[in-house]
């Protein structure tokens, strides 16, 4: 997996910031509940819909995520000529949308 290069030359909103943070950490306590799920040996069709709804809020925050790329950083490297923002992105889709 390569990681991360680009450097951005700006700074994401703050407030948008602990947005994402709040969702991510309630998806995260939500698969948690899906985890003791399975270890209860709750019912499998229960913890197949318990699974898609965390998985179905990790895409939204992705899509929030790609939302705010786009209307910031991606703006600025429009503005700034750099041609590896663009790449990245949609390498980034391209993986991002794989994987929903």
């Amino acid at each position: 997996m390569s990681s991360h290069t680009h450097e951005h030359h700006h700074h994401h909103d703050p407030e948008h910031t602990k947005v994402i943070v709040n969702r991510l950490s309630k998806a995260i306590g939500h698969l948690e509940s899906v985890k003791k799920m399975v270890e209860d040996d709750r019912d499998c069709a229960e913890v197949l819909i318990q699974l898609s709804a965390v998985r179905s809020a990790l895409g939204n925050c992705g899509k929030e995520i790609l939302k705010e790329h786009i209307s910031h950083c991606i703006v600025h490297a429009v503005e700034d000529g750099d041609d590896e923002a663009i790449i990245e992105l949609n390498e980034a889709i391209d993986k991002f949308m794989k994987n929903s």
